[in-house]
């Protein structure tokens, strides 16, 4: 996963990263930290009427100059860009979201990063509990503690696992998936799926998330949730409040708010 306006310079100073790279975990998870912190997960070009570019030049272009976020496909496609650079050894994924009421395709993406022998989970686009630093996918059925957040991988058979959040003191199942490889090209389908069927979530309502040192706020048609330090608050913004709102809490400027 490249593109030709792709650079390592570009993607570190968009995400704030000061450290020397190298291919291990602790750069593993900086980066994916990083990136969290700085590009939210957002829907606004699928609430715009359009269908989601999968051309990674103009993903590039979206999130790195503009600067705007996207979701999974985007956010986890340019993080892989980043991987390809350093040398990381990875596998895109499919995974099958599973907060519908009924059973869907695999329409999310994941990343499965190879270090030192071990597989890591990352996932930069899954929206309001996604995790927050790579998921070593030995550790089945281990609480795995993320800040305030708290995770773990279930595992069904030889080669199907479950990403599971505790949300309300129970354990809800998030998506899964295998370790069967993908290739770009594969996600386009789910990608158009996303986009434009009435049943997609990010069809049905705005979607933003951001994550942030203590917490993530997080954007769900009008109303804002922020979470920090384990706390939640919550409220119904009014319409002239939106933009503003976009800005302020979620780093998408104004001007390209008006364009969509």
């Amino acid at each position: 996963m490249q593109a030709d306006n792709f650079t390592l310079e570009d993607y570190f100073k968009r995400i704030g990263y000061q450290g020397v790279p190298a291919v291990d975990v602790k750069t593993l998870a900086a980066l994916m930290r990083c990136q969290l912190f700085t590009v939210p997960f957002e829907n606004l070009d699928v609430q715009a009427g359009k269908v989601v570019s999968m051309v990674p030049e103009e993903i590039v272009e979206k999130i790195i100059f503009n600067p705007r976020g996207g979701y999974c496909y985007e956010v986890n496609g340019l993080f892989a860009m980043a991987l390809a650079a350093l040398g990381f050894e990875y596998t895109l994924i499919g995974a099958r979201p599973m907060f519908y009421p009924a059973r869907r395709p695999k329409t999310h993406m994941v990343l499965a990063v190879k270090v030192d022998d071990q597989l890591w989970l990352c996932d930069l686009g899954f929206g309001s509990f996604g995790i927050r630093a790579p998921l070593n996918l030995s550790l089945v059925d281990k609480t795995i503690q993320q800040d305030d957040d708290f995770f773990r991988i279930g595992k069904l058979g030889d080669n199907n696992f479950i990403m599971q959040a505790l949300v309300d003191g129970e354990w809800v199942s998030q998506y899964g998936f295998d370790l069967y490889p993908h290739e770009w090209i594969d996600f386009f389908p789910a990608n158009f799926l996303n986009s434009k069927h009435p049943e997609a979530i990010f069809v049905q309502k705005l979607l933003v998330v951001k994550h942030n040192p203590t917490g993530r706020s997080i954007l769900v048609g009008n109303r804002l949730k922020k979470m920090a330090n384990g706390i939640v608050e919550s409220r119904e913004l009014a319409d002239a409040e939106l933009q503003t709102v976009l800005r302020d809490e979620f780093g998408l400027t104004e001007k390209l708010i008006q364009q969509k």
